[in-house]
């Protein structure tokens, strides 16, 4: 009977669940954290550590070692990857390189190759025969007896990679492996040398503005958004939570940064527009990051009011409870309001907040068929979507909205706002009053609001 080895089987279990899934494995795939796991182990099995020396091998440091081009002298795509591996500011240990190589070698359908490459690599497996032959020769000297024994990478009694019953099976898995289309993100990499569990990541996109608003903590090589700041552009978005962490703004990392590093970034792009990724404090399944509980607890012991983990809606539900009235829906994570969309109608070549009160009723006399709405009010704009037929009506920047305001008239809940008229549009000039009917008072002023701050806190550059 043929020896089986644990790992290969598990190996193998897993490789059919991601297959039964179907489509690209990425990021949020049960099964990757798994299969991943389960390679490097393969890999650290028989993985002899250096004698006389303080510095622990791993994997990376045998993949960093190989010969740098191949056959024909050109730069094998192993040593594009390590390259690459080396050069990003995101990881700081042989850990988190090492798993940032494997992802790499998954995207690019390269896995086999880069395993058939590290197995005939002399100091991986034929180095050992060359070290007997001088150990029988050199009897006199156990230093020089050591410095052989170094040369050794992986153990043959243990090593997974020096078992030809094992190796020949694993490596058809591999290939198995680079026939699947693995489409995942490179950037979310900050927390590799902790765990194969990667957060949520998402960008946040911030119009030119006087002032983000985020209160920031630096902790343990990150930054950590502690509070927003009532009425500035992040507590009006809505997009960032407490406890949440800035990786990177405009492409520059902050993995690992010094204090203040944030600020001064932020400062140095004032009146820029910003593109901040964020890697949220909660996972998919809404419970706290496992990597983060720890510094979230010393984060709630330094400041006992923080309500890390908390967006701004659940902690204005906590203050008070939503009207009865109220209809709002989730979408993509966002707070997206059902409205009445009533009509527009064009008010001419002024588009101040004066003229609201003639062109309100200006729309409301046409009589236009009323149609239910979802109004998205985004970071940088705002989206108008037909609710049954999910077809988009329309689109408006902030700066291209003049004024907003709703009816003055008592107990109205009928709200409007201005824009220029569309320069694909050559029969009008102008400006048009868009008119929408929300479902209370509270939620009325409450869009209101949130359209008003998101051109209010638009900077005009020249």
């Amino acid at each position: 009977m043929a020896p089986r080895d644990p790992l290969l089987a598990s190996l193998k279990v897993c490789l059919l669940n991601m297959q039964s899934d179907g489509g690209a494995v990425t990021d949020s795939s049960p099964h990757l954290p798994s299969c991943c796991e389960l390679l490097e182990l393969v890999l650290r099995k028989g993985l002899q550590q250096p004698v006389l020396s303080l510095v622990q091998r791993d994997y990376w440091q045998c993949f960093e070692q190989l010969p740098h081009q191949d056959t024909c002298g050109r730069l094998s795509a192993l040593s594009l990857a390590v390259e690459q591996t080396r050069v990003c500011r995101k990881l700081i240990s042989a850990q988190g390189r090492g798993r940032y190589l494997l992802r790499l070698a998954l995207g690019r359908k390269a896995l086999s190759q880069f395993f058939t490459h590290l197995l005939h690599t002399p100091r991986v497996l034929e180095v050992r025969h060359a070290a007997n032959a001088l150990l029988s020769l050199i009897r006199y000297s156990s230093l020089i007896r050591l410095f052989i024994l170094r040369l050794q990478w992986y153990s043959p009694t243990l090593s997974i990679l020096r078992n030809e019953d094992f190796v020949e099976p694993f490596m058809s898995l591999l290939l198995v492996l680079s026939h699947m289309e693995f489409k995942l993100d490179m950037e979310n990499c900050s927390f590799l040398d902790e765990s194969w569990l990667l957060p949520v990541c998402d960008t946040y996109e911030v119009v030119p503005c006087r002032e983000v608003g985020m209160v920031l903590r630096y902790l343990s090589g990150r930054v950590f958004v502690l509070d927003l700041v009532p009425g500035s552009q992040a507590h009006v978005d809505m997009f960032v939570s407490s406890g949440d962490i800035i990786d990177e703004i405009n492409g520059s990392s902050l993995r690992n940064c010094k204090n203040g590093q944030a600020g001064v970034l932020l400062s140095s792009l004032k009146g820029c527009p910003l593109s901040i990724r964020i890697l949220r404090c909660r996972a998919q399944d809404g419970t706290i990051y496992r990597p983060l509980v720890k510094i979230l607890k010393a984060l709630r012991m330094e400041n006992p009011n923080a309500q890390l983990g908390l967006s701004p809606q659940q902690k204005q539900a906590n203050v008070s409870q939503k009207p009865p009235g109220a209809s709002q829906c989730l979408k993509e994570g966002r707070i997206v309001y059902i409205v009445k969309y009533l009509g527009k109608a064009n008010i001419g070549m002024f588009g101040g907040k004066e003229v609201l009160q003639h062109a309100i009723p200006q729309v409301l006399h046409k009589n236009q068929p009323s149609k239910e709405v979802l109004l998205d009010l985004k970071e940088t704009h705002l989206t108008c979507t037909d609710r049954n037929s999910t077809m988009k009506l329309f689109e408006h920047h902030y700066p291209e909205v003049s004024c907003v305001g709703r009816f003055a008239q008592p107990g109205y809940t009928i709200f409007a706002f201005c824009v220029a008229d569309s320069p694909e549009t050559p029969q009008s000039s102008g400006f048009c009053c868009v008119v929408f009917k929300a479902g209370s008072m509270k939620e009325c002023e409450d869009i209101v609001c949130r359209i008003a701050a998101g051109f209010k806190h638009t900077e005009w550059f020249v």
